[in-house]
């Protein structure tokens, strides 16, 4: 399970990429839209991560600091030069730097360029689908007992 890479997880993943200009209230929309917890900020052509929106940042620095969502652009209140990973780096090591970095979303960058976004959903779909493995290995063992 955690021997895999992340490219293997972020494959199917939708990626939202906004400018930094844009408001807090369309980065929600979009988050909503897209039936996701973060959104990437770059520039206009998407090639340079300037910074990562999450749900957690509309909440703590909007939200609950008073500000409008319709006037806040997201560079003012999005997390710059966010920790990433490569498309190489397995599960463990990602999983690792997200808990060493307190971090809930992590951008997966190829080529310069945003590929994905792994979540701490992701592992636990992961994690439950290894103790279902381990869980039938101890009944099929114990009914050979």
């Amino acid at each position: 399970m955690m021997h895999r890479n992340v490219g293997e997880m972020v494959t199917e993943k939708t990626v939202v990429h906004l400018d930094p200009a844009d408001s807090v209230r369309n980065a929600a929309k979009h988050m909503r839209d897209a039936h996701v917890a973060s959104v990437v900020v770059t520039g206009r052509n998407a090639d340079h991560l300037e910074g990562i929106f999450t749900e957690r940042d509309l909440t703590d620095r909007v939200v609950a600091a008073g500000l409008d969502p319709d006037t806040t652009p997201l560079s003012a209140v999005m997390t710059r030069c966010p920790v990433t990973v490569d498309r190489n780096t397995t599960m463990r090591e990602a999983l690792r730097s997200m808990f060493e970095n307190r971090l809930r979303h992590l951008p997966v960058i190829e080529g310069g360029k945003v590929v994905g976004v792994l979540s701490m959903r992701d592992f636990v779909g992961e994690e439950l689908a290894a103790m279902e493995r381990e869980q039938e290995l101890v009944e099929s063992l114990t009914e050979v007992i």
